[in-house]
């Protein structure tokens, strides 16, 4: 007898049960990364994604400050990766995508970007970026602007690495640069913001040495806003594109700096 005749197809109730088992392992995952709250936000933030025409959309935002100190994060290291300002938007090499106009009104506010180049890429090909802002920065993602309180403080922004350079010097390379350009300018705190759904930069930025600073919730639905923050003005309702709330960050209490006595192992992602 064919012992191929005698084998049973699954049954539906089976094939619909291990359907779920991805289901339940995502889920399992996010709370152990995210914890139950982030991880209720975060299947919000995916229905909401859903809604046709990107009309609605959450996201939920961790600030931080990182102190800014003279010394080498790299002790000399990764010397083949060069780290340069780009001063406009034409020079900047291929990228990760951002929604169009974003770069442009970066540079329209008094962003520097600093680009970094070589290690596994290309001469001319970018392998990472950061941006600075001195005075403050209006959001990418939502209606908000952040505001700096203290002349000693900066805002980074949009810390990005090549994904076949991730786990190398990019990523320190970049904040040694950024901490000297900074440092130069009297700055002695960089402040920016943080999905709370992306646990790997939380992460990266706890073992610089950060100080949480508060945090924000923005739902929007079509041209309607709502934000809901841990800092004035705590509660926001936004009906059109001009309205749009101000956070701002006082950095004067935060305690004394520390020195940059970090090595590159820590700042590997």
């Amino acid at each position: 007898m064919d012992s191929v005749g005698c084998i049973a197809a699954p049954s539906q109730t089976a094939m619909a049960r291990d359907a779920h088992f991805p289901r339940l392992q995502r889920l399992a995952a996010s709370l152990r990364q995210l914890g139950w709250r982030d991880s209720a936000w975060l299947a919000v933030a995916r229905l909401l994604a859903r809604v046709p025409g990107g009309r609605c959309a959450l996201h939920r935002y961790q600030f931080v400050a990182q102190a800014v100190a003279p010394g080498s994060l790299c002790r000399g290291r990764g010397q083949s990766i060069q780290v340069t300002p780009c001063l406009a938007e034409a020079d900047l090499p291929a990228g990760p995508m951002r929604r169009p106009g974003v770069l442009r009104e970066r540079y329209r506010q008094g962003a520097q970007c600093l680009v970094a180049r070589g290690g596994q890429q290309s001469d001319a090909a970018m392998a990472g970026w950061i941006w600075l802002l001195r005075h403050g920065c209006q959001e990418d993602e939502v209606r908000a602007r952040y505001a700096l309180a203290s002349c000693q403080s900066s805002w980074d922004l949009d810390v990005w690495v090549h994904p076949a350079q991730r786990g190398g010097l990019v990523f320190a390379r970049l904040w040694e640069e950024a901490n000297a350009v900074l440092y130069a300018q009297g700055v002695r705190w960089s402040c920016s913001r943080i999905s709370r759904f992306n646990r790997a930069s939380l992460g990266a930025h706890a073992r610089l040495g950060t100080h949480a600073l508060g945090t924000a919730t923005f739902v929007r639905c079509g041209r309607w806003q709502w934000m809901a923050a841990s800092l004035p003005p705590y509660l926001h309702l936004s009906r059109h594109p001009g309205d749009i709330p101000c956070l701002a960050f006082d950095t004067s209490s935060l305690p004394h700096y520390p020195s940059l006595e970090l090595t590159c192992r820590i700042l590997k992602q």
